[in-house]
């Protein structure tokens, strides 16, 4: 387990898969005025949603407290909202706009794999003014949310452009992904999938990360250095890239 203080130059990583909210970006006070209102709309308390929200899919989160209202559309309109209504509300967190920016520089393959829909990804991501990677994984995407392992493998199969569960995929060297994560669902998805996970201390605790299965543990991504490596030589280069963790 890395530790917070150390610092490790790690081997090559031929892509990165990051997730959004909490480690991207901090919209936990947005999305806490998101949650309270659809509550008091439903004549529930706010603290049994925000409890266990962070980190899953809002149709997963009405499947239990708002059956009636778990559908695609409902979805997608309340998650629409969230960026026009509270955007004063959420902030950049250190360190990511510079990762994103070598990871466009180098061709270093990458995705966001996270638990928010299309639409919430395309509209926080220019809320925020940061490109969008040409890969992306989301809540429409999936059948079954984090801590299910489907989301990364499809972030993998996507990356690497080949079908999940084919011969391709299962040669892939899934120690040779990182993982960005921040919460412990998140968490225990990358490392099911067979990644190499770095979890932030941005929104949980170290010892929830360790619980999970963390790899190593950062307090954000100020913390995470990305280097330009090429993966397989001269002639069969891939981009990718080395990270150090301060």
């Amino acid at each position: 387990m890395g530790s917070l203080a150390e610092t490790v130059a790690t081997e090559h990583f031929t892509a990165i898969l990051s997730d959004m909210d909490g480690t991207i970006f901090d919209s936990t006070a947005a999305v806490v005025l998101h949650w309270t209102r659809i509550a008091n709309e439903l004549n529930i308390p706010p603290s049994s949603i925000l409890s266990t929200s962070h980190g899953r899919r809002t149709i997963d989160i009405l499947k239990i407290h708002a059956p009636h209202l778990a559908t695609e559309e409902y979805v997608h309109h309340v998650e629409g909202l969230i960026p026009k209504l509270y955007a004063s509300d959420a902030k950049i967190l250190p360190g990511s706009e510079a990762l994103i920016a070598k990871l466009m520089e180098y061709g270093t393959p990458w995705a966001i794999v996270t638990s928010g829909t299309n639409v919430l990804v395309g509209s926080w991501m220019k809320v925020m003014g940061l490109p969008l990677p040409e890969s992306s994984v989301t809540a429409d995407n999936v059948k079954n949310g984090k801590p299910d392992p489907e989301c990364y493998n499809l972030g993998l199969s996507k990356v690497f452009g080949v079908s999940v569960g084919s011969e391709e995929f299962e040669k892939i060297d899934k120690k040779k992904v990182v993982v960005l994560e921040d919460a412990p669902a998140g968490i225990t998805a990358g490392k099911a999938a067979g990644c190499t996970v770095i979890a932030l201390t941005t929104t949980h605790s170290r010892a929830e990360a360790v619980e999970a299965g963390a790899d190593w543990i950062v307090k954000d991504l100020s913390a995470v250095r990305a280097v330009k490596g090429d993966i397989g030589g001269a002639k069969r280069s891939t981009p990718g890239a080395r990270i150090y963790l301060n």
